[in-house]
């Protein structure tokens, strides 16, 4: 993978890294493989904000039950910082029960901490629909929608919403990790209604790869889609790449085959993305994705030469 920091070891990155892994990692240390206590989670997050690399950090991924003991745990650390946490909300079943949550702790905590994006499960239009008509101004909302019978569907009503939407690219066994194919047509009929997303699960590593899926001690092996592959696919599926195409930078295994440069990234010496389509990508495609390990993406990016 080209990159001027392999060379000089510098922490600037290049500017179509910057601009592709800016906010991209929303933390997700409370939940498995990681599955921090709380303590731990908030200290991690508090480190990497203030790391060389906590430009790459998004928000704090957290059940809405959890709040207020993210609340209690997190005052001491916000109180030394001049920007605001921001927070991703899992949506318990309750949904209005969940935004009640979002309410009180934002007007307690605001600005140092804020819940600015909610994450709800649909499987039905009429979920997403409720959802939105309660949504309260300054909430983002992420729609994780199954890829069954209904998908287009749902993806549809996204659409007419101008909603976002969330798939899930992994977890901790084999079967919770889609086949490419289907991750493939997540995005383009995202991409074809303009709807962005963010990803959650799996994605610890940049490159596609065959590794622990857990950390546990002879924990099973897998292959794990990796972020970058994710990416990129999704910057060509919006300039209207043919599918196959798309599986190929899906099953990527060298890393360098993608050529990153101040201009922008080059897949296989021929298909190129500026920094303005990376920019597209991120802002009207994959918006981030959710990791509950900070340290094993930016170690990975390290050793690339990315960083």
């Amino acid at each position: 993978m080209d990159s001027k920091n392999a060379q000089t070891g510098s922490l600037k990155p290049l500017e179509s890294a910057r601009i592709l892994l800016t906010q991209v990692i929303d933390y997700a240390g409370l939940f498995p493989p990681s599955q921090c206590s709380m303590s731990e989670a908030v200290l991690n997050f508090a480190t990497y904000r203030n790391s060389n690399y906590g430009w790459m950090l998004g928000r704090f991924v957290l059940p809405a039950a959890r709040l207020d003991e993210f609340g209690e745990t997190a005052r001491e650390f916000v109180s030394r910082e001049g920007k605001p946490w921001q927070l991703a909300v899992i949506a318990g079943e309750d949904i209005n029960d969940t935004l009640k949550r979002i309410a009180s702790f934002n007007a307690s905590n605001a600005p140092s901490i804020v819940c600015d994006v909610l994450e709800v499960r649909a499987n039905t239009a009429s979920k997403i629909e409720n959802t939105v008509k309660a949504l309260p101004h300054g909430l983002t909302a992420y729609f994780e929608i199954g890829m069954g019978d209904a998908f287009v569907d749902l993806v549809t009503a996204l659409a007419m919403l101008e909603q976002r939407a969330k798939i899930r690219t992994g977890g901790v066994t084999r079967e919770e990790f889609p086949e490419s194919r289907d991750i493939i047509r997540f995005v383009r009929t995202c991409m074809a209604a303009n709807v962005p997303f963010k990803a959650t699960a799996g994605l610890h590593h940049p490159i596609r790869c065959f590794k622990p899926l857990t950390y546990a001690e002879n924990a099973p092996q897998g292959t794990m889609h990796g972020f970058l592959n994710m990416l990129m696919m999704t910057g060509f599926a919006r300039e209207s790449f043919r599918a196959p195409v798309l599986e190929e930078i899906m099953e990527e295994e060298f890393e360098e085959v993608f050529a990153f440069t101040e201009t922008g990234v080059t897949w296989r010496g021929e298909h190129f993305l500026s920094n303005a389509h990376l920019q597209r990508l991120r802002t009207k495609g994959m918006n981030a994705f959710g990791s509950c390990s900070f340290d094993e993406p930016v170690d990975d990016l390290q050793e690339l030469g990315l960083l």
